[in-house]
């Protein structure tokens, strides 16, 4: 499904994308540059004939005013006129439309300048400028010129873009590539590290973490699963059992008075071991998840469920020399989740009694710790240090080694304190702990 969203759908270049803007702005950029660079050109010429005429006008007033007459102009090209209509054509007519215009253009490429002495009336300054021009004669070639400077710095653009483009795309692909189509459990970890610390670099952080919360919500559902599988056997063991026993009575009797004791003895076994089911999904549902579970916390009676835990897996110590002792200590109250504490007990008395072939197991209740002791073969010393893992078991299982590392898990969810001791720390047999907060 993966490739046909592949394939219908149209992705676009990062790269492409990129030198497309980068020269663009260019482009724009350079026109700006261009335009404001001619408008510079032009002004600075203006400015240039301006103040020319300004000095001129300035040596005029003052011989006027030394010697009561105009004198000539130094400058060539420049003319006084006393009134308006005495200007050349072109100059009043277009001085007429627009009388505070100062410059003019005429036929044959002539090109006037008009300015007005300040302290005189009706004398005018008129300068035919044609000749001190600079920029406008080459305006042709300076278009050239800013279209082929344009065109470069376009050019130069493209190149920078496609490098940088290059260069910002390249860890994206490698990305897109490292993520595509692996299942989360298969990404390799810290893979963030191996890009730059930018905003490729934060994405795939991201990634990491969403694929890390993946990871452990896979797992927590295979946990799940086999955990389901694990501790229902006994619940379900009881349930098929009461039934066969119910189903197994004389016919005659059946007909007769039934034994309404027997019957609601039954009855009471499977109503307990459907408790028992339901305590126990809601506490592997607990676990399957990130936060706490909803269920509250009570007062838990806790011989009542040792008592409970040691019947429903007695059918373990059968033909075998074992005493199970539970000390007065256990009669007391613990304020916790009921179905949390019976996966434990149920775990922890259920491997007491399988590895136990003589002698005794012991349950007790010390210092705000639950202690479950036995006097079997112990923990192999090759898997002392991983018991608590998964599908770790010693070599006398009969079982899938799920037992303790649910024990593990449900401690760290609820912080209690696991701590198993055996072989190299006891003489004989095993002893775990619990501390609870």
């Amino acid at each position: 499904m993966n490739n046909n969203v592949k394939k219908s759908k149209k992705y676009h270049s990062l790269s492409r994308r990129i030198v497309t803007q980068f020269c663009i702005f260019t482009l724009i950029l350079s026109c700006i540059y261009s335009a404001m660079s001619f408008l510079l050109m032009y002004d600075i010429e203006d400015r240039f004939i301006n103040n020319t005429m300004v000095q001129e006008a300035k040596f005029l007033s003052d011989g006027y005013q030394q010697h009561g007459d105009w004198p000539a102009p130094k400058n060539s090209t420049m003319q006084l006129y006393f009134s308006t209509d005495n200007l050349p054509e072109p100059v009043k007519s277009q001085l007429l439309l627009e009388p505070n215009r100062v410059e003019f253009f005429a036929e044959q490429g002539k090109h006037y300048h008009l300015y007005k002495l300040p302290k005189a009336q009706q004398v005018y300054l008129l300068a035919e400028v044609s000749q001190m021009l600079l920029v406008r004669p080459i305006t042709d070639w300076l278009l050239k010129f800013m279209l082929i400077l344009c065109f470069t710095l376009m050019l130069i653009a493209c190149l920078i873009a496609w490098l940088l483009g290059r260069k910002t795309a390249k860890p994206l692909q490698q990305l897109a590539d490292l993520v595509d189509g692996v299942a989360p459990e298969h990404i390799p970890d810290s893979f963030s590290e191996q890009f730059p610390r930018n905003e490729i670099g934060i994405l795939a952080s991201t990634l990491e973490q969403t694929m890390a919360r993946m990871k452990q919500a896979l797992a927590r559902e295979k946990n799940f699963t086999r955990d389901v599988s694990h501790e229902l056997r006994t619940p379900v063991a009881i349930i098929k059992n009461a039934v066969e026993v119910y189903q197994s009575r004389d016919k005659n009797a059946a007909e007769q008075a039934i034994d309404k004791v027997a019957v609601d003895t039954l009855m009471k076994r499977i109503g307990d071991a459907s408790v028992q089911m339901e305590q126990t999904v809601v506490t592997l549902l607990s676990l399957a998840r990130e936060e706490q579970t909803c269920v509250d916390k009570s007062a838990v009676h806790l011989i009542a469920l040792v008592e409970q835990a040691v019947i429903d897996h007695s059918y373990l110590l059968n033909n075998k020399a074992v005493t199970v002792v539970v000390h007065d200590n256990t009669n007391t109250k613990l304020h916790l989740q009921p179905g949390m504490l019976k996966v434990l007990l149920d775990n922890l008395i259920s491997n007491a009694f399988q590895y136990t072939a003589t002698g005794e197991v012991r349950i007790s209740y010390l210092d705000n710790r639950l202690i479950i002791a036995d006097t079997g073969s112990g923990i192999e010393a090759d898997i002392a240090d991983k018991v608590t893992e998964l599908a770790v078991k010693g070599s006398q299982s009969t079982g899938y080694g799920f037992g303790l590392s649910i024990v593990k898990r449900l401690c760290e969810h609820q912080g209690w304190q696991l701590k198993v001791k055996s072989n190299s720390d006891l003489v004989q047999g095993t002893e775990i702990s619990v501390r609870f907060n």
